[in-house]
């Protein structure tokens, strides 16, 4: 690729990035991925490395291998601070990157409503480090129990409080669940693990509010089968190191979660221009910035509608097709032709609470319980990036399917305090 080439900046290598990136393989550009991360996460499954299933190697890979193959792209590990729109330039720091076309993927971050203070005692399930800074809570809480005499402290590490009734709450209050009554029912000599409380609190009328009131339905009874504890309809009014409120029932514990909400990253503010509540970019139907047509922005850091008119969702789904309509817009643009409005096509949702039990909703086909379940794992295997981490998961999943043990509960950081 000669020098001459058009140069194409892709800020974030998740779905989104990733899907641009690849999409562009053999274009004439030249690219350059940005991020301060040197892998790509399958973020689906990271509350399974939270909660002791899989590790973090299972489920990331190092870009450069992803991308080796394309000889028009190249990697840099560096934060981005800013973007001189006017220049054409991203900054990293003091050092400038000068674009022809700029897409922004820069993902999310956790969202506290105005309660930043909580982070430190709630946090939340975005990074490998936050998996495994959860998993390190949830492990040394048993340890901490298990050398505890008194009985209203043994309590408080034994239950764990999950904020928010999506589909990554409920995964996480299934997990957590499954983890101290299965995988560490037995390993424990002063405490029965199976006594273990797991609250989910949702502050709307119901858990999966994305997903039709009959899938919800199902998937809360699937959750008090299992023996979660559903609170519905009252939102969390603090948090401290010892304890939650929610309204006002205040329920000691140890350990809270938080996935409950999010914030885009600063690339509204970056650029100048006005983001949506969530500091997401309103972008046109294109996927441009207004009045940048050569800066693009999609997924978490995008905010535009769907065919019903509401914000389209930022999972993973609709980042991956916005990330292969930039990289057609590229294509076009380059042929002298426009690109169309992006159209995102909705393929379905799916969420699963534990063992056998799970939601799949296709629009006129829904699913739950084992059909769903055994498609929900199918999916993430096949979407997994790298056949090492396919065959990985699914021996992992397949060993804790017939032994009832999880592979991965490994404590690390301070092991001294359950803080």
């Amino acid at each position: 690729m000669t020098k001459g080439a058009p140069h194409v900046v892709i800020v974030g290598v998740g779905f989104g990035g990733l899907s641009a990136a690849r999409a562009l393989a053999g274009a004439p550009v030249r690219i350059t991925l940005i991020d301060r991360r040197n892998h790509h996460l399958f973020q689906p499954l990271l509350y399974q490395v939270a909660t002791a299933g899989l590790s973090p190697s299972e489920i990331a890979q190092p870009i450069r291998s992803i991308v080796r193959g394309q000889a028009n792209t190249s990697v840099l590990l560096a934060e981005v601070t800013g973007v001189d729109a006017d220049a054409r330039t991203v900054l990293l720091g003091d050092r400038r990157i000068a674009y022809d076309h700029l897409m922004l993927a820069t993902g999310a971050r956790h969202a506290y409503f105005g309660h930043d203070e909580w982070e430190a005692h709630a946090p939340g399930l975005k990074r490998i480090e936050d998996a495994t800074e959860i998993r390190r809570r949830i492990l040394t809480a048993f340890e901490a129990a298990e050398s505890m005499d008194d009985p209203a402290a043994r309590r408080s590490l034994l239950t764990f409080v999950v904020v928010g009734g999506g589909p990554t709450g409920v995964e996480l209050a299934g997990a957590i669940v499954e983890l101290a009554r299965r995988a560490l029912a037995a390993d424990f000599r002063a405490i029965d693990p199976r006594q273990t409380r797991v609250v989910l609190v949702e502050a709307g009328e119901r858990v999966l509010p994305a997903f039709p009131e009959s899938l919800s339905a199902a998937a809360h009874r699937a959750l008090e089968r299992l023996g979660v504890e559903v609170r519905l309809g009252t939102p969390v009014t603090d948090v401290d190191a010892d304890s939650v409120r929610i309204g006002g029932v205040l329920i000691a514990t140890r350990t809270i979660i938080w996935a409950a909400g999010v914030a885009a990253s600063p690339a509204a503010r970056w650029l100048g221009v006005a983001g949506d509540r969530s500091g997401r970019i309103v972008v046109a139907p294109d996927l441009t910035v207004p009045g940048r047509p050569e800066i693009f922005a999609i997924g978490d850091t995008a905010s535009i509608a769907g065919r019903d008119g509401r914000p389209l969702p930022g999972v993973a789904p609709v980042a991956k097709q916005q990330g292969r309509h930039v990289a057609a817009a590229i294509r076009l643009r380059l042929a002298g032709r426009p690109a169309p409005p992006f159209r995102y096509r909705h393929f379905g949702n799916m969420a699963t609470i534990g063992r056998k039990a799970a939601v799949a909703d296709f629009g006129r086909i829904r699913l739950s319980g084992l059909p769903a379940w055994l498609l929900w794992g199918a999916a993430h295997v096949y979407f997994l990036i790298g056949f090492r981490n396919r065959l990985a998961v699914v021996l992992n999943w397949l060993w804790a399917y017939a032994t009832f043990q999880n592979g991965s509960r490994l404590i690390t950081g301070s092991t001294i305090k359950n803080r």
